[in-house]
């Protein structure tokens, strides 16, 4: 009897290991653009669908924004978690007939513009004419915001500030730490959300012949993901789906990965000392889809 106890939960044991094997591998890939707010979202997603939800590999690939969108729109990405409406809308536009967008996971006001540090003492764009600023910081020349101020507000205002470009958010922000801390004068592109904003004293400057156009209005800031991933990936689609934050968790969120020094461990501290906030995505994943 004992050998043939024996025998049977070593074959049991092995079946296990084959089903183990033959089971699928759970994946998915995940575009980021490498700005704050997006390593953030994407970060804590890949945590939350691997550590939650038996994802095997969450992989995020970072891309410029019009790959990004040309990914999911051929498929090659399952998802991008910063789509900014309208900001993004030309590249949206391109691939709207294959990819789903979802509705906005941003609970909060945006806001995008030129930005001086308090100590200038100027509140308007015409008013950088009257400073010894010599050009406008900004990201990569591509972006929606970038072409604004060099195609439309420069000229409107005659401005004898050049845009240029500091290359990505993060080289950005240690250029506005650094010129800060020298208590320089300049102007560079600024949002929100976005922890700067509490980190430093910024005047977003006004724009009275409306230059900006619609940049100057509230975002939504959404989720596209590929045609087919509601089908495809269930839990993935109802967790991103479902995911959503205010301000202040975006905020909080993007401060943790910060303290942490790495995205994913920062991530995961977040997403651990803000189970209230997370345990509703992760509900909606493991929630029958007959019952939605």
């Amino acid at each position: 009897m004992l050998l043939l106890l024996l025998a049977t939960g070593t074959l049991a044991a092995g079946c296990t290991g084959e089903d183990a094997e033959l089971r699928e591998s759970k994946e998915l890939v995940i575009g980021d653009i490498a700005w704050d707010e997006s390593v953030a979202v994407s970060t804590l997603t890949k945590a939350l669908l691997e550590d939650e939800l038996g994802y095997d590999h969450v992989e995020l690939q970072t891309l410029d924004v019009a790959s990004l969108f040309e990914g999911v729109g051929n498929g090659e990405l399952d998802a991008f978690q910063d789509v900014w409406v309208p900001n993004h809308q030309e590249y949206l536009s391109e691939v709207q007939d294959n990819v789903e967008v979802l509705d906005p996971w941003y609970k909060g006001t945006t806001r995008v513009g030129i930005a001086v540090p308090s100590y200038m003492n100027i509140t308007s764009i015409p008013q950088l004419n009257q400073t010894d600023v010599e050009e406008i910081g900004g990201i990569k020349p591509e972006a929606a915001i970038s072409k604004k101020i060099s195609d439309e507000v420069i000229p409107a205002y005659r401005l004898k500030q050049e845009y240029s470009p500091w290359d990505a958010p993060a080289a950005l922000l240690f250029e506005v730490d650094k010129r800060i801390r020298n208590g320089e004068p300049f102007a560079f592109i600024a949002w929100s959300p976005h922890w700067m904003n509490q980190e430093y004293d910024l005047v977003y400057l006004d724009d009275p012949r409306g230059a900006l156009g619609e940049l100057n209005d509230s975002s939504s800031i959404t989720t596209t993901v590929r045609k087919d991933l509601a089908n495809a990936e269930p839990e993935a689609y109802s967790f991103i789906e479902a995911f959503a934050l205010t301000e202040e968790q975006l905020n909080d969120l993007e401060g943790a990965i910060d303290a942490a020094g790495d995205p994913l461990s920062g991530a995961r501290i977040w997403a651990e000392n803000n189970r209230e906030v997370v345990q509703p995505w992760i509900d909606a994943a493991n929630q029958d889809p007959q019952e939605s």
